[in-house]
């Protein structure tokens, strides 16, 4: 699992160090995420806000899969919006810094 990815999952949700796979954090991610559905909606929200979930995405993948659990849903949305995060991050920083590492010396 990607570092960055693991580090936030680690500060915002509490991700145990143990859990090294995207499966793994999806599940784990679910468990807390349908916790804070049942005990502080609110909180999730902002989290959902915070992280920048698309909310029309959320909305239409939550209509079009009724049956299944919406935290596991909602964990795969937050961690899928996350790697959106690092990549453009990357992009971004790579765009800035054009010199090779033989070049920076």
């Amino acid at each position: 699992m990607n570092q960055q990815l693991q580090y936030y999952l680690q500060q915002t949700f509490g991700l145990p160090d143990k859990v090294d796979s995207r499966p793994q954090a999806e599940i784990f991610l679910a468990v807390q995420v349908n916790e804070l559905i049942k005990n502080d909606f609110n909180q999730l929200v902002q989290i959902l806000y915070r992280i920048d979930v698309n909310e029309t995405k959320l909305k239409q993948v939550l209509n079009n899969n009724p049956n299944q659990d919406a935290g596991k849903i909602i964990a795969a949305l937050i961690i899928e919006r996350q790697l959106q995060k690092i990549k453009s991050r990357q992009e971004f920083s790579k765009k800035n810094n054009p010199l090779s590492d033989e070049e920076k010396w």
